[in-house]
């Protein structure tokens, strides 16, 4: 699984400390930027980076964060194929995983603490999308919506 992870200035900080933990744990991952602190960058830029290459490899996953994750959720979430969401605990990760297959951990770097951070980019990375005929038929629509727009 490749991992595509990205930032604006007010997440630089800890998506750093991610990069560093990716590396650690041994996966497979390439950073998008920011790869400077730069207080005048946009999170739109990074957010179209790595959205754009999750929805072009199948089978990976990104992690975005921008100051309070909104404005980097909505706009991975303007790519066809990618479904992002802000993480807010472990278990609502979880469930984003195996209910939705969300492929896009978004977190808001100032509201999230990097005890909170890890444990979600753990979550999300360990749980698997649980496949069943109620989840599958949920994709479905959502892939008709996007053929539609």
């Amino acid at each position: 699984m490749k991992i595509f992870i990205g930032s604006d200035h007010r997440g630089y900080e800890l998506k750093e400390k991610i990069s560093r933990w990716l590396f650690e744990l041994k996966y497979d991952f390439e950073d998008m930027g920011a790869d400077h602190l730069d207080p005048k960058d946009d999170y739109t830029r990074y957010a179209s980076d790595v959205a754009s290459m999750v929805a072009k490899r199948p089978g990976s996953v990104g992690v975005l964060l921008c100051g309070s994750g909104v404005g980097a959720d909505v706009v991975a979430n303007k790519f066809d194929g990618i479904r992002a969401s802000i993480g807010k605990s472990v278990l609502q990760v979880k469930a984003g995983r195996t209910d939705d297959d969300m492929n896009v951990l978004v977190i808001a770097a100032d509201y999230t603490s990097e005890k909170e951070a890890k444990a979600m980019l753990i979550a999300f990375l360990e749980t698997k999308y649980e496949e069943n005929a109620r989840h599958g038929r949920r994709l479905e629509e959502i892939e008709k919506l996007e053929a539609n727009n």
